[in-house]
């Protein structure tokens, strides 16, 4: 009798998703604390709603929203922010759909306008493009916005050539191997820089892929990352990481004890390391900081939330996003202050382009 076969197992497919199984997600991220939205740095599109004659702003100022707000959020030139009873106020420029409403008259980008959802959510904003056929080259951190003075054509293939878009527009899985045991690994949070992705499993290891070319990954090499790699410049038995947040070129990320570090490319200030630091390979610890938060990254600078409810910035400073007043850069640590933060507390810092958006309350305020 010839032996009996056994069906070998098989992977699961790539996209391969329950489906009918309901799951509530929470995540730190997800604040429920109302709070009052301020705002400051560059306001040319709006984005600060202070009004049409309102082009920048040193220090904070409050913004008027007629709800509480449990979440504010910058974006490249626009700031979203998520209400306490799950609405989406969005206000700043709206050339590419950003704001998720009609504002057909270029005046109604100053105006607060509201969207409504039949769920609640959380709101998240990215500085980067979602788009571009056509890239033009111009500063828009360092001077003020300049006529582009360069033209470089970009083509993607649409033809359907080894798939062409589709590939990058339809949501897969991240698939990857887990070793030592058969199955993937499971991943429990995930951050994005502008052009590069860190992961978190549940074992708690860093994987990370994208660009590296300043050791923004804390990889071994300053090549790209087209799968996630396994990042021993995290590996400590002594720490878990718990955030992580990624600017144009470096990144800002804090361990449970709630230290901060920086590493990737040093220039305006961008590591928080003191004026004449170099570009970091690993995780270095930003030791002018207290106990902190949350952390936070721009473009070119970075932001820590305290654990006592102040804000630090440091970093490049054209814009004033830093809130010190001035157009000079950080190269450590400064602790933002003005008007509107005395007798506050600061909640949570955003900033992606050119503008920085705070969520504070009142202290003594439960």
């Amino acid at each position: 009798m010839p032996p009996k076969r056994i069906a070998k197992r098989r992977s699961p497919p790539e996209d391969a998703i329950p489906k009918n199984k309901k799951v509530k997600v929470s995540h730190r991220s997800h604040s429920t604390e109302p709070g009052l939205v301020l705002t400051l740095g560059q306001g040319d599109v709006g984005q600060l709603r202070l009004g049409k004659n309102v082009m920048e702003r040193k220090k904070p100022a409050l913004v008027s929203i007629p709800e509480d707000v449990v979440q504010a959020e910058a974006g490249g030139m626009h700031t979203v922010c998520l209400s306490k009873s799950g609405q989406v106020y969005s206000f700043g420029c709206n050339d590419d759909g950003a704001l998720g409403r009609d504002t057909q008259w270029r005046a109604r980008r100053w105006s607060l306008g509201k969207r409504s959802f039949k769920r609640r959510m959380a709101v998240s904003s990215s500085g980067a493009p979602s788009r571009t056929i056509m890239v033009r080259a111009w500063c828009p951190y360092r001077s003020s916005w300049m006529w582009p003075q360069e033209t470089t054509t970009c083509y993607l293939p649409t033809n359907g050539g080894r798939q062409g878009l589709e590939r990058l527009l339809v949501p897969k899985c991240v698939m990857l191997k887990s070793t030592g045991s058969r199955g993937h690994v499971r991943f429990q949070d995930t951050f994005c820089g502008a052009y590069f992705t860190f992961a978190i499993p549940h074992e708690g290891h860093v994987y990370g892929f994208g660009l590296s070319n300043y050791h923004q990954l804390g990889a071994l090499g300053t090549e790209s990352c087209f799968i996630p790699q396994n990042l021993t410049s995290f590996k400590n038995s002594t720490k878990s990481w718990v955030g992580f947040s990624g600017g144009q070129h470096h990144t800002v990320c804090m361990d449970s004890e709630g230290k901060a570090y920086s590493l990737g490319r040093a220039e305006y200030g961008r590591l928080g390391l003191g004026e004449g630091a170099q570009e970091k390979s690993i995780p270095t610890l930003i030791s002018r900081l207290p106990a902190v938060s949350s952390v936070a990254c721009g473009a070119s600078v970075g932001y820590a939330v305290t654990k006592d409810g102040r804000v630090f910035a440091w970093g490049m400073d054209t814009n004033y996003q830093l809130g010190t007043g001035q157009d000079e850069d950080a190269w450590s640590p400064v602790e933002m202050t003005g008007k509107q933060l005395e007798n506050r507390v600061v909640l949570s810092v955003s900033s992606r382009g050119q503008h920085t958006v705070l969520l504070v309350k009142d202290k003594g305020q439960s």
